[in-house]
């Protein structure tokens, strides 16, 4: 099925992708998507949508951090929740997060903030919405990423090896009702949103430390979240 952006990607989500690429809704979504990038400024680059799924591999992945939507300045969003490009300055929510690896796993705060080292590592980095028009916050919210995004925490849900689920702010933390086999099977850890505006308390969390005590616990190698 042709759509308006490149859905092949070259791992084991392709075949998760191919058939999404047949329901209504995402003919729909890729209607609304042409119009958007051809008459507006939209983020991430087109070929840059996907990228969370590209770097992480269904199989290879270890943790999911949810966000909300890409980052809405130029030069910052390049397809994985929470990072930005390496010649972007660090924003406030990514600084806050740096911060909290640094209480809990003695990392050095990095220069960067491309989570690209993450993302190889297992970690996907997904955003609820995969685009954005620029300088719009939620506008592409609705249209149908999230029943794209909601259908991917289902289908990791119903892997058999252990996930480690991080939902940060309440339109994450929604997302649990999704992760059914989290008792049993699962980690699914919570906290506020890091951002500087988000009320509740992201600081102490110790979410990577405890991700990673569980993932070795499993037989499965710690991330590396220094970057």
């Amino acid at each position: 099925m042709t759509t308006m952006l490149d859905i092949n990607i070259g791992n084991d989500w392709d075949d998760f992708l191919q058939n999404e690429a047949a329901q209504p809704y995402f003919c729909d979504l890729m209607q609304f998507l042409a119009a958007e990038y051809a008459e507006k400024t939209i983020f991430p680059p087109k070929n840059e949508v996907f990228s969370a799924l590209r770097h992480t591999s269904y199989s290879g992945t270890k943790v999911v951090i949810l966000g909300q939507d890409p980052y809405i300045q130029h030069g910052q969003a390049h397809g994985m929740a929470f990072g930005v490009m390496p010649t972007a300055k660090i924003p406030p929510s990514l600084r806050n997060i740096f911060t909290e690896l640094a209480n809990d796993l003695g990392c050095q705060r990095p220069l960067t903030g491309d989570l690209t080292a993450w993302a190889t590592q297992g970690v996907l980095l997904l955003n609820t919405a995969l685009t954005v028009r620029a300088g719009q916050s939620k506008s592409h919210a609705g249209k149908g990423w999230e029943r794209l995004t909601d259908n991917i925490i289902t289908w990791l849900n119903q892997r058999e090896r252990p996930v480690v689920f991080m939902l940060w702010g309440n339109d994450a933390i929604a997302k649990s009702k999704l992760i059914t086999n989290g008792k049993h099977l699962h980690l699914v850890l919570t906290a506020a949103h890091p951002s500087p505006l988000a009320r509740g308390k992201f600081f102490g969390c110790k979410h990577f430390s405890q991700a990673n005590a569980f993932l070795e616990k499993h037989g499965q190698a710690a991330i590396d979240w220094q970057l």
